[in-house]
């Protein structure tokens, strides 16, 4: 597998033995990795093993369904004390470098970098619209009605949980309380690598694939003046970033001293250009030795493989030597995850979110949690057992054959790309007892990794060759979950030996950064690790069985569309997903 040209290629294992001869004391790498719900932070060695990890909980507020809002305070409190924990007992000269990734939520602050508020009441605490938020929902659609141009790199369609919309909104319903207050809009990972070194440079990573900014030709000035935004190219693009950094490439003068003792780090040592957090994981995964695994991409190119990081929501992470087009799936986007390589990103809003909103949901979810704390299990692996023992001589797949679930809770990110499709359950019974419980799970998960399957093969229509899934995140946990994305779409899916990939992927960006290694490339190549395992698919009649029931739901939910038509004017017969075997 290659990551770069012929005329560029460097040992890696030589770059580590290189810098070995010059002194024997391991260097060290920090990556804090901000999630929807928690923060955490690595301390990673030269190697690429996590030697030290700690997570802290963050505040989400929902004042009204569909608005979430966050805390720049909060989390940056929660990363100074994981930071801390982490590095506790190690010598402060051998930490060469910070990384940060984050979700893609938006933050804002006054000229004087104090957090504005994003919301009616006026509570300047809360200053982060969450990446999930849905509340424009019309500016979006107002936004895709231009049909601009820059529309076709993101399959066509912009998502309501990008920033233009949200800008938008925060325009017209919080005007003199906010937008015209506020000094800077950031990227919440562009926030992190600013509040660590003074300089609001942002990453590349953020702006190409949230804000419509173009690698190659920069702001489009049209775009945003004909959505109502015209303030924002007449400063410059001062308030949303007008010095533009490739991920990993060292930001300023490196870490303040007033960011170093908040962290408990080094002053001076090099912080990165950010990552939003599933590119993290993409870089931290998709590099990993395969030898000896017996799998389709061993000796392919790094094409072959899709990144699958699945948390509270999944992204499907492909790259391409050339720009793919792919509809409904964001992208392509140039250098946004691996330098010289096209990205397309493929999405559901709600995976992690669902199956914890469909199992806490249920009337049988104080019988499992205790059941589950009388035998010291987690809830999920008690749900995991039990369907085991209710299967009977039926593979676990088959319990589900007359229950099926839409998984649209959130909308639809990809590849139908319709914020207004909602969540359906078909063929439910009167029980409500554990054994519906654990059915209805195992549903929801089977229809993840359908919504899997509709996005690959999309991708895959339109020019990806992809042979291999590459997964981590907090699902990679389940092995049922695994599992069922590896029988349901047919392809091995690789798990690699470091669990914490997105944390590595963050301190990846440190160390390129630090420059003890020569690009993200060379950095990512050996640190991805190898594979542990592997899951392959063991059931292609579950594919079949599956195929026949997909396009049903589908069309049960596609027909309460009026005149057969969805959000985007599409005729959805066509569109439907129809997942072939």
């Amino acid at each position: 597998m290659s990551w770069q040209s012929d005329n560029h290629k460097v040992s890696f294992t030589g770059l580590l033995k290189m810098h070995s001869s010059k002194q024997d004391l391991v260097n060290y790498y920090v990556g804090i990795d901000v999630g929807t719900a928690s923060v955490r932070a690595a301390l990673v060695d030269q190697f690429g093993t996590v030697v030290a990890h700690a997570d802290q909980p963050i505040q989400i507020w929902e004042p009204q369904p569909d608005y979430y809002e966050q805390s720049s305070d909060d989390i940056w409190a929660a990363c100074c004390t994981v930071t801390k924990k982490i590095v506790c007992g190690i010598d402060a000269e051998r930490i060469r470098g910070l990384g940060f990734d984050a979700t893609c939520s938006l933050v804002v602050v006054d000229k004087q970098f104090r957090p504005l508020a994003v919301n009616y009441e006026g509570e300047h605490t809360r200053n982060i619209i969450l990446w999930m938020d849905h509340r424009a929902a019309s500016q979006v659609a107002r936004i895709n009605g231009t049909q601009h141009s820059v529309l076709s790199y993101v399959g066509g369609t912009m998502s309501v949980e990008m920033q233009p919309p949200k800008l938008l909104w925060i325009k017209e319903n919080l005007r003199k309380s906010c937008w015209e207050k506020a000094g800077y809009f950031f990227d919440l990972p562009d926030f992190l690598s600013w509040k660590a070194t003074g300089v609001t440079a942002r990453s590349l990573c953020t702006v190409v694939c949230k804000w419509m900014y173009s690698s190659e030709e920069g702001w489009n000035d049209d775009f945003w003046r004909l959505i109502d935004l015209e303030d924002l190219v007449e400063d410059k693009y001062e308030k949303i970033g007008n010095q533009i950094l490739s991920p990993g490439t060292s930001v300023g003068n490196g870490l303040t001293p007033e960011a170093a003792k908040d962290l408990g780090l080094p002053c001076g040592i090099a912080v990165a250009a950010s990552l939003i957090d599933a590119h993290a994981g993409g870089l931290g995964i998709i590099g990993g030795d395969v030898k000896g695994h017996n799998l389709p991409c061993e000796n392919q190119p790094i094409t072959s493989r899709l990144a699958l990081i699945c948390g509270t929501s999944s992204c499907h992470m492909g790259i391409s030597e050339t720009p793919i087009y792919v509809p409904g799936v964001w992208g392509p986007y140039y250098s946004a995850m691996v330098p010289g390589f096209w990205l397309n990103e493929g999405g559901q809003s709600a995976t992690g979110k669902l199956i914890e909103h469909v199992v806490q949901g249920h009337v049988a979810f104080p019988e499992l949690q205790a059941k589950a704390a009388a035998s010291a299990q987690s809830i999920y692996t008690y749900l995991n057992s039990h369907l085991d023992l209710i299967k009977k001589s039926l593979p676990v797949g088959f319990l589900t054959v007359d229950l099926h679930v839409w998984p649209d809770f959130h909308g639809n990110r990809s590849p139908l790309a319709d914020l207004t499709l909602k969540g359906m359950v078909v063929g439910l019974t009167l029980s409500q007892g554990l054994d519906d419980l654990a059915l209805i799970y195992l549903a929801t998960i089977q229809a993840i990794a359908l919504g899997t399957r509709h996005i690959l093969e999309t991708m895959q229509a339109a020019g990806h060759r992809i042979n291999t899934l590459f997964l981590c995140g907090g699902l990679r946990k389940n092995p049922l979950f695994v599992q069922m994305h590896a029988d349901i779409t047919g392809k091995p899916i690789v798990l690699s030996q470091e669990v914490e990939s997105v944390l590595v992927g963050a301190a990846i960006l440190g160390a390129c950064a630090s420059g003890d290694f020569a690009s993200i490339q060379l950095t990512g190549k050996g640190a991805a690790g190898t594979a542990a395992a592997r899951y392959t698919a063991t059931l292609a009649s579950l594919q079949r069985h599956q195929q026949t029931s997909w396009p049903l739901i589908s069309l049960l939910l596609h027909l309460k569309k009026e005149g057969g038509h969805g959000e985007n004017g599409k005729n959805w017969e066509s569109c439907a997903a129809k997942p072939q075997a």
